[in-house]
């Protein structure tokens, strides 16, 4: 079971949202490959315009340091690192980490 979750939001650059989009998209194939637990990237839809989302659940701290070693490593990693750089999609970016309340994780909605 998962226990904390990285809570990542970028301020982008709301003329490159579909830039950002396959950005984002590529980690679908990184993130799990290297560790981590993706529960989803977020796209603005209505209201701000410039504020993105990503969410990555971790067994622990230290699950999520050997996370970010793997991506040190990994080349499609590096890859979209700097294609977002070099597009300057993200403009700032912000990392909190949170603890998962037990019994209210990723319930499915009943009946």
């Amino acid at each position: 079971m998962t226990t904390i979750t990285c809570f990542i939001r970028y301020q982008i650059d709301p003329f490159q949202k579909d830039a950002f989009k396959q950005y984002a998209e590529t980690w679908g194939r990184i993130i799990p490959r290297c560790g981590g637990h993706l529960v989803g990237y977020f796209l603005p839809d209505e209201g701000t315009n410039d504020v993105a989302f990503g969410l990555i659940a971790f067994d622990s701290l230290a699950s999520y340091e050997r996370y970010r070693a793997r991506l040190r490593t990994d080349p499609e990693a590096r890859e979209n690192f700097a294609f977002a750089q070099t597009r300057r999609l993200v403009l700032r970016e912000e990392r909190t980490f949170l603890q998962t309340v037990e019994g209210t994780f990723n319930l499915p909605p009943r009946p």
